[in-house]
């Protein structure tokens, strides 16, 4: 058809005729769009209809639903106990601290550290430094609070639970709030940190060299220290470094073309909403998998490795694909992609201009 079109049609018809129906496309889009938008209620019919929106509604509702059931059960919720203590440690920091606080949310935090406690003893060792640092906290909160009936009460519940993952290691620090030592301040100055960031630079060309797996640990050891909100660390870095998983993997998003052959390492960051109750922080997985997500590049360049983020669109056909290649739950998405290697040194990169200062800066 497209043969027969080109006969009949000159070269320069046919761009007119297919700006013609852009610009139809457009403007229609532009009505829509300011019809549409003038009220919340109007939004929400347009995205009903579009349903543009329809995974991220299921997964953000699928993610509470595990949440809440988890709690109603009495099921182990790491993230609630992660939140939880988190809360009580910005308690212990507060100056001056109050005598009596987390009356809220106490009773929940034990009876959730009593289930992963029971986890850990039945042989779910990988809970030990989490349970670590929960008894720790817990300890001293029981410790310098004053006394409150419901306190009276959930330390007796805390001293009745077998803590034997608190003393495996007894020599080891407190994992509670700490006074930082400035004394022993790293010795890494502003102009070493920006000759750092101007250095690194999204790589597309990389030679073809086996990436070592203990350089990638060690940069999501770097990632891993990045702040999250109350701690949960609601994502997970999935490794593909096989040929053939490479190759498949590399070619789902968009903007890829020209150069995922030569892709040596792929990682997927993918996000947990069954960290949430919550619609309200629904974002958070977005929010605290970039932050790590920085941090991992920049470890990862500190190594001789170089890296290209590759954004994530939001379009159901590849939804389907990745959700499958990756084996997601309902409550999980892809945030981003990420292509690591050893670079080419022969291979250019672009310049990327970044905007001025005084464009992306407002005090006040």
């Amino acid at each position: 058809m497209k043969k027969v079109i080109k006969k009949v049609v000159s070269e320069k018809q046919l761009h007119l005729i297919i700006n013609k129906k852009n610009n139809v496309s457009n403007s229609l889009s532009i009505i829509m769009s300011k019809v549409m938008s003038k009220t919340r209620f109007t939004s929400s019919i347009y995205y009903l209809f579009s349903g543009e929106f329809s995974r991220e509604h299921q997964s953000v509702l699928y993610g509470k639903l595990k949440y809440l059931q988890d709690i109603k059960n009495r099921k182990s919720n790491r993230y609630l106990l992660r939140r939880n203590i988190h809360r009580i440690e910005k308690g212990l920091l507060m100056k001056p601290m109050r005598d009596i606080f987390a009356l809220k949310y106490i009773e929940e935090t034990l009876i959730t550290y009593r289930i992963l406690s029971n986890d850990f003893n039945n042989g779910e060792k990988s809970l030990l430094n989490e349970l670590k640092w929960a008894n720790d906290v817990l300890t001293k909160y029981f410790e310098v609070t004053a006394k409150h009936p419901l306190i009276v009460y959930m330390k007796e519940i805390f001293q009745n639970i077998d803590h034997t993952h608190s003393f495996i290691n007894l020599q080891s620090e407190k994992y509670i709030p700490y006074a930082r030592d400035f004394k022993n301040k790293p010795e890494i100055s502003y102009d070493n940190l920006l000759h750092l960031v101007r250095f690194r630079r999204s790589v597309r060309w990389f030679e073809q060299t086996e990436v070592s797996r203990e350089l990638i640990d060690r940069a999501i050891e770097i990632g891993n220290y990045s702040p999250s909100a109350c701690n949960r660390q609601p994502y997970t870095f999935r490794i593909f470094d096989k040929g053939s998983l490479v190759s498949i993997l590399s070619q789902l998003p968009m903007g890829t073309s020209g150069y995922w052959e030569n892709i040596p390492t792929m990682v997927a960051i993918v996000g947990d909403l069954s960290a949430y109750p919550n619609e309200r922080d629904r974002h958070l997985i977005y929010i605290d998998s970039s932050l790590a997500a920085m941090s991992f590049i920049l470890g990862l360049e500190t190594q001789g490795l170089s890296s290209c983020i590759i954004n994530w669109p939001d379009i159901e056909s590849r939804e389907k694909e990745i959700s499958k290649f990756l084996n997601l739950n309902k409550n999980e998405r892809v945030i981003m992609l990420i292509a690591i290697g050893y670079p080419d040194i022969e291979g250019k990169v672009a310049y990327s201009k970044k905007k001025d200062l005084e464009e992306i800066r407002v005090y006040n």
